[in-house]
Parts: C-alpha cells; sequence; structure tokens
C-alpha cells in the first residue's frame, strides 16, 4: 500500500474472461483504488463488483476510470456506476471496443459518461492523478500518474516485462512502444509501475530491459 500525506493504494486481485477476435481467455485482473479514508477513484472495472466495493470499503466512489476498454477493464462499469453513482470516465479513441461489449448508439447501450484527454488532471484526496494517452494495446488506452505517489498505472500498456500485447484488432506494436518511449519513459525511474495484470514493476526497470 502506497501513501502520501492523505491519499493511498488500494489493491485486490479478481479473476474472470476476456474475449476478443473470437477468442475467450481466463485472467486475472488487478483492481486498484487510489484516495484517504472519506473518497476514492476506481481504476478500471473487471469481473465482480462486490469484489471492487470490497476495497471501496463505503468510501465515495468519485469516478470509475477506466484505462482502456476491453472487455475485461470495463464490463462491470455500468453496474458498479449503479453501485456507486460514480461516473464512468474513458478515452473517447477507445469507442470501437467498449461498443464490441456494451453497444452503441442503439436503444439501450451503456454509455460512458465522460472523456478522458491527453495530459487532463484529475485530483482525489489531495494527490493529483495525470492522464497520458498510450495508444497501442488500445487506441484510447491511457496510463495515470500520480507523482504524489511515485507511481503510474498503466493498465494493459506496460508489464513487469515490457509492453502489453499487440496481436489482437485495434492495436499496434510500433504505436505502443512509440507510446512507452515517448511518454511513459519520461517519468522517474524510481516510479513503481502499477499494472493491469500481474506484479508492479518500475520505470527504471521497464527502461532497461527495452534498451532506452
Amino acid at each position: 500500500m502506497a501513501t502520501s500525506a492523505r491519499a493511498r493504494v488500494d489493491h485486490a486481485v479478481v479473476s474472470g474472461t476476456f474475449s476478443l477476435d473470437g477468442e475467450t481467455h481466463q485472467v486475472d485482473n488487478n483492481v486498484w483504488v487510489i484516495g484517504d479514508d472519506e473518497q476514492c477513484l476506481v481504476i478500471d472495472a473487471p469481473h465482480d463488483v462486490d469484489a471492487i466495493l470490497e476495497v471501496v470499503a463505503g468510501r465515495t466512489v468519485k469516478a470509475i476510470v477506466c484505462t482502456h476498454a476491453h472487455d475485461d477493464h470495463v464490463r462491470v462499469a455500468p453496474a458498479l456506476r449503479v453501485a456507486t453513482g460514480a461516473p464512468i470516465l474513458l478515452h473517447p479513441d477507445d469507442r470501437p471496443l467498449w461498443e464490441l461489449t456494451h453497444g452503441g448508439d442503439e436503444e439501450g447501450a451503456e454509455l460512458w459518461d465522460v472523456d478522458l484527454a491527453d495530459d487532463q488532471t484529475l485530483t482525489i484526496a489531495g494527490a493529483a492523478v495525470k492522464v497520458i494517452h498510450t495508444p497501442g494495446h488500445a487506441p484510447g488506452a491511457v496510463c495515470l500518474y500520480v507523482h504524489d505517489l511515485g507511481c503510474v498505472f498503466t493498465g494493459d500498456t506496460l508489464f513487469q516485462g515490457g509492453p502489453g500485447a499487440t496481436g489482437r484488432s485495434y492495436s499496434d506494436a510500433a504505436v505502443i512502444e512509440d507510446s512507452i518511449r515517448r511518454r511513459l519513459f519520461e517519468l522517474p525511474d524510481e516510479t513503481v509501475v502499477h499494472t493491469g495484470h500481474g506484479p508492479d514493476t518500475t520505470i527504471g526497470a521497464e527502461r532497461e530491459g527495452l534498451g532506452a
């Protein structure tokens, strides 16, 4: 658990499936919650609303911030919105992926509430959360940098061992590597990387791994 003067990071792992391009895989997703004892942001909404609410632990959820719109990251976002009253935030470039799970303009489709933008700043519990657009794994993928906590939440853009997967629709290997080199490797080496799946790493370790 990382802390600052007020804000801290809470974490859990939930299990479910990821489906795209006609394939379905079992996956474990990290749930990350930034906040204090009163309010918080939830990063992504994978698999299980009740498990996410356990991490929230009765706090007011100010927003559900989606790092990208693959179904294992947004499947229960609308249900979590109902449970908490919090808006869903997503970069608009990920509309095609969102629509694969929740539908588009047709009647009854679930939509997100607020568009995320590159270099936008969200604030929670006295901590500034900078939105960094990092396309490649998905066109609207974002990372969330919290200087006060010395960490960045990378979704599926950067993992321990390198970039996220790019072998599926709406992904591009050259684009994700460019995003990582230009946007994430400008962060301090000691920045802790909280990923969408699997263990933490650091910017410095991944910079060395990519030879940057």
